[in-house]
């Protein structure tokens, strides 16, 4: 018995994206287009649109569904925009999907970001934004990502105005920190 991918997506977007307050409908329209399975490595496709993260290539996670749909909307993608996907294969795919030219850096090092971008975003999580990727957004920029430190992390979305970088939190969540970017240890009383 095969399994019907395409419900699969319906199912997910009606249950995990739209109850978490995803209300964009391009991101919804291509969630619902998008084939996670094909991500995801051959045995685990049945994990493609679990409310879990799956991981995709040793320490490289995609993000559980409704974290992703937060992340994009928190960013305000536009077709046309070029964007910049950090270890994020299911986002890039989505945001093709609604119309952004985007380029993929999934390489062995993912601290060095080059050029300026007014998207950024990264489907995995790390201790801080490296500061080479909040130097790579250009004017009215916009990156989101997720810092986590400890057992819960914060989805932020970090912006450049004229008077420099801001931040904001998006939402909590907790998904596996990517390979490389581990809290250091440190001494704590």
């Amino acid at each position: 018995m095969s399994a019907d991918f395409a419900a699969e997506r319906e199912i997910m977007v009606d249950s995990q994206v739209r109850p978490s307050d995803v209300t964009d409908l391009a991101i919804q329209d291509a969630m619902r287009a998008v084939p996670r399975e094909a991500l995801v490595p051959a045995g685990k496709t049945w994990l493609a649109y679990a409310d879990a993260e799956v991981e995709y290539a040793p320490g490289r996670w995609m993000l559980r569904p409704r974290d992703v749909g937060k992340l994009l909307q928190g960013l305000r993608p536009k077709a046309g925009e070029a964007a910049l996907a950090i270890a994020a294969p299911y986002a890039a795919l989505v945001l093709e999907a609604i119309g952004l030219k985007v380029t993929r850096l999934d390489g062995a090092d993912l601290r060095s970001v080059f050029g300026q971008w007014p998207l950024i975003v990264c489907e995995g999580a790390v201790t801080h934004a490296p500061a080479a990727w909040v130097a790579a957004l250009a004017p009215e920029g916009r990156l989101a990502v997720i810092e986590r430190r400890g057992r819960v992390g914060r989805a932020m979305l970090y912006l450049r105005g004229t008077a420099g970088v801001g931040a904001r939190p998006l939402f909590d969540c907790a998904p596996p920190v990517l390979a490389g970017f581990e809290e250091e240890p440190g001494f704590v009383f």
